[in-house]
């Protein structure tokens, strides 16, 4: 499959199948915590990335000889709207397998386009982020592409809560040094008091960003700040720990990942092109087998390196 991947287990999302409607690595964003590592092409410009017309063929060719899944997952390995053919490709879906949810993840960057708003109202769930509410703070973690204004950006989730019908899952991804100081999370506070999604998800590290020597929120750090902001709807995302224990999960790709790296320590790089799976799907495993001790990530003049451990 060249735009689909999966299906990868969710804790949030049970067993998803990723639809991936930009090239590695488009984004708005250029985030120092992203698994997928460097924004090669930082922009804001919209067109067909990736013809609609291959994207629909792919997933009606997989949807006709598999199950089908939990979740159809707009995700990938950068911004999904940037895709100008999205609002066809969902609407498309929908039509055709009206029972089958979709969700799209997006850094919401936007979303203070009416035409973008709109492409998305099909949707049944749209997981946006937001990682800082202060200039310097939004700079500093997503990096964005600098036509991004800050509060353009935020409106733009408001005014998509306005218009939305569906569910907004709102995720905040905590870096200590960087967003956990009480100066930001006030300000990220009373920003989702504006946007009322109907969940807030603190999400920290699984694996090495773009960025080297991150450190990951445990989760006292991240009870704190629930008990901080004094929201019912605040919950944290599930740890690998948590996430191996979805249904389905699949021991041949840990197994492949594993005979792998046996043989030679791999980047992430690496291991797509060998296993040919996509790197988002990769990650999942990957945040699993570390987690359990099986793999570790070492960090190398070339990227990082996991690296084969043993049996837990």
């Amino acid at each position: 499959m060249k735009h689909l991947f999966g299906p990868v287990p969710s804790r949030r999302l049970g067993m998803s199948l990723g639809i991936d409607l930009v090239p590695h690595k488009v984004c708005t964003f250029n985030c120092v915590y992203c698994e997928c590592g460097i924004t090669t092409k930082l922009t804001l410009e919209r067109r067909e990335y990736i013809p609609a017309d291959e994207v629909l063929s792919e997933l009606y060719s997989f949807l006709q000889d598999n199950p089908e899944p939990d979740y159809l997952t707009f995700s990938g390995a950068g911004e999904p709207t940037l895709n100008s053919g999205i609002g066809r490709v969902l609407a498309v879906i929908k039509r055709r397998y009206p029972d089958i949810p979709v969700a799209v993840l997006t850094n919401g960057s936007l979303f203070s386009d009416p035409e973008v708003r709109e492409e998305l109202l099909p949707a049944d769930l749209v997981l946006p982020s937001l990682d800082a509410a202060s200039e310097g703070t939004f700079r500093r973690i997503d990096r964005p592409h600098r036509g991004v204004d800050l509060e353009t950006y935020i409106q733009g989730l408001v005014d998509f809560r306005r218009e939305y019908s569906g569910k907004i899952w709102l995720e905040v991804m905590i870096l200590p040094g960087y967003n956990d100081n009480r100066k930001d999370l006030t300000l990220l506070k009373k920003s989702i008091l504006r946007i009322g999604p109907e969940r807030v998800q603190l999400n920290s590290l699984d694996r090495p960003g773009a960025v080297k020597k991150l450190q990951a929120a445990d989760d006292q750090t991240l009870w704190t700040i629930i008990e901080y902001w004094g929201l019912d709807n605040v919950e944290i995302i599930a740890t690998p720990q948590v996430r191996k224990k979805t249904r389905a999960y699949r021991t041949d790709m840990e197994s492949a990942i594993l005979e792998t790296l046996k043989r030679r320590p791999c980047t992430l790089s690496d291991l797509v092109r060998i296993l040919s799976v996509h790197e988002n799907e990769l990650n999942k495993y990957l945040g699993v087998l570390e987690a359990a001790g099986r793999i570790e990530a070492v960090s190398e003049r070339r990227g990082i390196f996991y690296r084969y451990r043993g049996p837990s």
